[in-house]
């Protein structure tokens, strides 16, 4: 037997409702997709921030020893110049003051940038010769010391008597008056007992660094902001594609509603025609025999005495169509609500059922009924006593079968219901086969109840099995007592 599964998952009033299964995958799938791209994102931006911080100092280590090697190299060049400058003049192994003033004003005239001088000193520490603080020629310096306590002129002089060198110490820097870090070279003129010396001052390569730093600190801003973009666009894409998912399945769902509710619309016009049909063929005709029979009767008896004896029979025939009528709407009645379902549950319900079809088709029906059996929800008992009703329908108008058998099933988790007929049964890979008015409402009826629908068909015979969750409440239904098969 081929089967089919016409069950969906939903409902319309569940699919509506703020806590839809569909709704809460459909949000899970969106952060499934959202959160990973910004969590990656987060961590491509922790990565590159880190990374820069770690190029921007190695850079740094790297370049300030280079900075450093070269304001050397540019002082050596400079004292060797003025060296060479002086050498006419102290290589001539003069010794008198005309020779050291000369000396003297020689070094005062070199300079270099913007503060960039020579100056002189003897070995006690009096200043001989400043070009650019003039007043602090003929004052002994020994004793000057730095702002944290470091003597400047002594570490000088004691540079000067080890042979010459580099000397890093602070000083006021004259276009500016603020006391910075300077990098000096000395060197001892032994045979006048002089010490000779320039510097340069190191913020420029302090301003190097910096311009480097925030170089780098532009350029990991820059990359984060590309990052952010992508990330921003991913996020908008992601957005754009769940709102496209839920226009597309809000379509689908409104054009499933419309096709819904015009197969409702079908369905109940054919059963007011079905209705009509049955009232008209047979309580009307019944009436109009009744009538017939009563004003026959009543014409006998007005007519005479001796006409008298030949009402009763009429009457009596009018009183057996009568009650042939009863019988009819009790069995119109019981097609569209039988008062045993409310009275005696669905159990006895479908065995009425049962006898009922039986006795109007000729077909064989047995019902049988397995598990602990119970009470219902009036809810669940119409669902699958409507499913019934809507199957044998099929079964009379379709199936061509024999016989036809009801099984109903009760374990923990949920109550099922099968019919099976002996039929030919129908092909259930047709386009539409399972797209029609009874098998739409059988599934319907039990998509309400979270239930699952399924139907299996082949040359043997078919099966249709409702199975509806004991505990899981209908969404969106109401009992309907008037509801038509």
């Amino acid at each position: 037997m081929e089967e089919i599964r016409v069950t969906t998952q939903h409902d319309y009033a569940l699919a509506r409702s703020p806590e839809a299964p569909e709704r809460r995958l459909r949000r899970k799938i969106l952060l499934l997709a959202v959160v990973p791209l910004v969590v990656a994102c987060l961590a491509i931006a922790l990565s590159i921030l880190r990374q820069g911080k770690t190029l921007a100092r190695e850079e740094a280590a790297a370049v300030g020893p280079v900075l450093n090697a070269m304001k050397e190299a540019e002082l050596r060049h400079y004292i060797e110049l003025a060296r060479a400058a002086i050498a006419p003049i102290y290589d001539g192994g003069r010794n008198d003051e005309a020779a050291k003033d000369a000396v003297k004003a020689v070094l005062a005239r070199l300079e270099f940038g913007e503060d960039g001088y020579f100056f002189v000193y003897d070995m006690q520490g009096n200043n001989l010769m400043h070009p650019r603080q003039p007043e602090l020629v003929g004052r002994n310096l020994w004793e000057l010391r730095d702002a944290s306590g470091v003597p400047t002129i002594q570490r000088l002089l004691a540079k000067a008597r080890e042979g010459g060198g580099y000397v890093p110490y602070l000083w006021e820097r004259p276009s500016t008056h603020r006391t910075e870090q300077k990098l000096g070279y000395v060197l001892a003129l032994e045979r006048w007992g002089w010490m000779l010396g320039t510097g340069i001052y190191l913020d420029d390569v302090a301003q190097t660094l910096e311009r480097m730093q925030q170089e780098s600190a532009r350029q990991i801003d820059a990359n984060l902001t590309i990052v952010a973009g992508i990330a921003l666009v991913a996020a908008l894409l992601v957005a754009a594609g769940g709102l496209a998912l839920n226009i597309s399945e809000h379509r689908l769902a409104e054009n499933e509603l419309r096709q819904l509710a015009g197969k409702v619309v079908s369905s109940q016009e054919e059963e007011r025609a079905r209705l009509a049909r049955e009232l008209h063929d047979g309580v009307t005709q019944m009436l109009v025999s009744v009538k017939f029979f009563i004003e026959s009767a009543f014409n006998h008896l007005t007519a005479g005495s001796e006409r008298v004896a030949a009402a009763a029979p009429l009457l009596e025939r009018g009183v057996g169509r009568l009650n042939e009528t009863l019988g009819e709407v009790r069995r119109i009645s019981h097609a569209l609500r039988p008062a045993i379902l409310d009275d005696l549950g669905l159990l006895a319900a479908l065995d009425h059922l049962g006898r009922e079809f039986s006795g109007r088709t000729g077909l064989a029906v047995s019902v049988v009924h397995r598990g602990s059996g119970g009470e219902w929800s009036p809810a669940v008992a119409t669902t699958l006593f409507r499913i019934t009703q809507e199957a044998l329908c099929n079964v009379e108008c379709h199936a061509g079968a024999a016989s036809v058998r009801i099984v109903t099933e009760q374990n923990a988790h949920e109550l099922s219901l099968s019919l099976i007929d002996d039929g030919h049964g129908f092909a259930t890979d047709t386009p539409g086969a399972s797209d029609g008015i009874g098998l739409h409402n059988m599934r319907e009826r039990a998509v309400a109840l979270r239930g699952a629908l399924t139907i299996a068909s082949g040359p043997q015979g078919t099966e249709i099995r409702v199975a509806v969750p004991l505990f899981a409440p209908p969404h969106g239904t109401k009992e309907n007592h008037d509801d038509p098969a």
